[in-house]
Formats: structure tokens, C-alpha cells, sequence
């Protein structure tokens, strides 16, 4: 068996652990400690502490999990680990004891074991080929160490309650870093990263098309009770003026080409949906019998029909009959777009 290593970025340590830090270990646990990580109590016994020990040790004899004491100018101030979950993955977990928080101590452990983890075993390192840490949402101190650390969020993990670290734990976020993963000094891993977590904005795309009375093309759905205007969400990638003529071709066949931007109508969190962004293009204005060649994707809808604003509100959502009146509004203003929220 390979001796475990130690390991430094020049700052920080990481070495094997040793009998004599488990006293330190004991005292350095805390409220914090206990609560993400779902103890029992806030305080380890130090029977309970050294048997840990035990299982670090004998998981390095056999290659299932490698811990490791963080040390800055010769103190104790933490410890981290991976554990092996298959043949290739890791799960990395890291712990800074009371009083060393916030002092980077941390993001410069998880860089040096993430470097460490994913070198081949060749090269003196474990082999895995892709490092992950879960991270319950609430956690904020603990994203940060993962994304400075250059894991790259990748999406949430639902779980039932009680069957997490917690009991209360019911999602956590997926970070994850593969060993063909450019250095962060490299500026496109670097925009990938700050890709992976910075706040994304839903985009809808909506057309306002009238008759010659004045009337708006209004769609009845079948996943609502209520009328909107045809349209639908923007794909990833995909130019919001583009996205709506796509839209109003697949769900009514129309060959209708977006004009200019009328209304930016900011959607708040509603009914089990996040907030989003909804563009309002210009459709023109076309004769009331192009609803003859409507062919209706029968999926999304009901009906189409051109409605006066009196019908409008009526048929729509407060909210959506407020985005209508507000598009025209801006219609009648040459070159002007309007900004509004939820309607208003």
C-alpha cells in the first residue's frame, strides 16, 4: 500500500491525519458543522472522533475514500475528503472548524484536492475522472468554495426529505469538475464557470398582430383557462425575434416575420413558475381572413381569434389583458418600446 501523501499550494497543507488532531478535530466542531452536515450533536465524543479516524484510514487502504487534515502555518483549521462513489466519480466534502472561516482557507484546500483527485494514478494522484459536491441551496458559504474552487454548476438534485445529509434537505446543487477540464487560468474555463452559476432570466417571445379594425390575434390554450397572445419560449441559443416567427409557425402555421421590439413585460414568480422576461414583437397588421389558414397545433391550441380590447379583457389574465393594452399603447408611439411589470 502507497503511503498517503501531503499536499501544499504554499498556504495551506494537506496531510494524512494523525492521532494527535483528534482533540483539535473535537474542539473545532461546532453549531455550523452540525447543522450542514445533519449531526446529532454539535460536539464529536473523542471515542467517536478517533473511530473516524479509523475509517479515513482503512478507506485509503482500500481505495474507497482519502481524508485529509487542512493545516495553515501549522494549525489544524479543517479537514476534506473524497469518496469514491464508482470507479470513476468522487464526492468531495470539506469542513472548516470554529474560528478559521473566511479566510479563503477552504477554496484553497478544495482547489488542491481537486487538482490532486483528478491527476492519473501514475502522476501520484487518485484517477477519478470527474470530482462532484452536493450543496444544499441555503448554503451560500459552501457555493462559493466549489465554484471558486472550479466546479461548474450543473443543475439541482431533488431528494425526499429525510433521506439527505438532513432532514429538513429536500434539493441540493451539483457541482462538478472533470480532470480534461481547462485550468481556470484559461479565460474560456473560466467564462464556462462563471456560465455555470451566474443567474439565468427565462425569455418568452409574444407577436402582437392586428386587423385592419384594430382587433389583436388572441389564442385560447389548452394548458390554461385563459387567452394570451400566440408565442411561446425562447430555446437556448435562440434569437428572441426569431423565436416568436418559429412560434407562430409551429402553433398556428402562420408565416408572419416579427418586427420591431413594442413591450419588455417582466413576468414575477408565479403559480409554480420562476420569474421571466416576455418581448412583444410587432406582427402587423393583416387582413381578419388569415384565421382561415390557420392550421392549430392541436397540442397548445384551441382556437384563434382577433378580439377587440373590450373581448380582451375579458377572455385574458388581468395581467396579460395589462401586456396587450400596453403593446398597443407603444404601437402608436413610431419607434417607441415600452418596459413594463406584469403588465404595469
Amino acid at each position: 500500500m502507497t503511503e498517503q501523501p501531503t499536499l501544499t499550494d504554499g498556504a495551506i497543507t494537506l496531510r494524512p491525519w494523525r492521532d494527535a488532531d483528534v482533540d483539535v478535530a473535537v474542539a473545532g466542531h461546532d453549531e455550523v458543522i452540525a447543522h450542514w452536515f445533519g449531526f446529532d450533536t454539535v460536539t464529536p465524543s473523542h471515542e467517536a472522533q478517533t473511530a473516524a479516524v479509523e475509517r479515513w484510514r482503512r478507506g485509503w487502504a482500500d481505495g474507497s475514500v482519502v481524508s485529509f487534515v487542512i493545516e495553515h502555518d501549522g494549525e489544524v483549521v479543517g479537514c476534506c475528503e473524497v469518496r469514491r462513489t464508482d470507479e470513476h466519480t468522487g464526492e468531495l466534502s470539506w469542513a472548516l472548524y470554529a474560528g478559521h472561516r473566511g479566510r479563503g482557507h477552504a477554496t484553497r484546500a478544495v482547489r488542491v484536492l481537486a487538482d490532486w483527485a483528478t491527476t492519473g494514478t501514475g502522476q501520484g494522484g487518485w484517477g477519478v475522472s470527474r470530482l462532484e459536491a452536493k450543496v444544499e441551496p441555503g448554503n451560500e458559504a459552501s457555493l462559493r468554495v466549489a465554484t471558486r474552487s472550479g466546479l461548474r454548476r450543473e443543475g439541482v438534485r431533488r431528494v425526499v426529505a429525510g433521506t439527505g445529509d438532513r432532514a429538513a434537505t429536500t434539493e441540493y446543487v451539483v457541482l462538478a469538475r472533470l480532470a480534461d477540464d481547462p485550468p481556470l487560468s484559461d479565460a474560456t474555463s473560466f467564462r464556462a464557470l462563471l456560465n455555470s452559476f451566474l443567474p439565468r432570466k427565462r425569455a418568452i417571445s409574444q407577436m402582437l398582430v392586428r386587423d385592419p379594425d384594430g382587433r389583436v390575434l388572441v389564442c385560447q390554450l389548452t394548458y390554461k383557462q385563459d387567452w394570451d397572445l400566440p408565442g411561446g419560449v425562447v430555446e437556448v441559443g435562440e434569437s428572441p425575434q426569431l423565436a416568436v416567427a418559429r412560434e407562430v409557425t409551429e402553433e398556428l402555421a402562420l408565416d408572419l416575420p416579427a418586427g420591431r421590439l413594442l413591450l419588455t413585460d417582466w413576468l414575477p414568480p408565479w403559480g409554480g413558475w420562476d420569474d421571466a422576461l416576455c418581448l412583444v414583437f410587432d406582427g402587423g397588421e393583416h387582413p381578419a381572413s388569415i384565421t382561415d389558414g390557420i392550421v392549430k397545433q392541436a397540442r397548445e391550441i384551441r382556437s384563434a381569434e382577433f378580439l377587440t380590447v373590450e373581448q380582451v379583457r375579458e377572455r385574458c389574465a388581468d395581467f396579460t389583458a395589462r401586456r396587450i393594452e400596453a403593446a398597443l399603447r407603444s404601437l402608436a408611439a413610431p419607434g417607441g418600446t415600452t418596459y413594463t411589470e406584469s403588465g404595469n
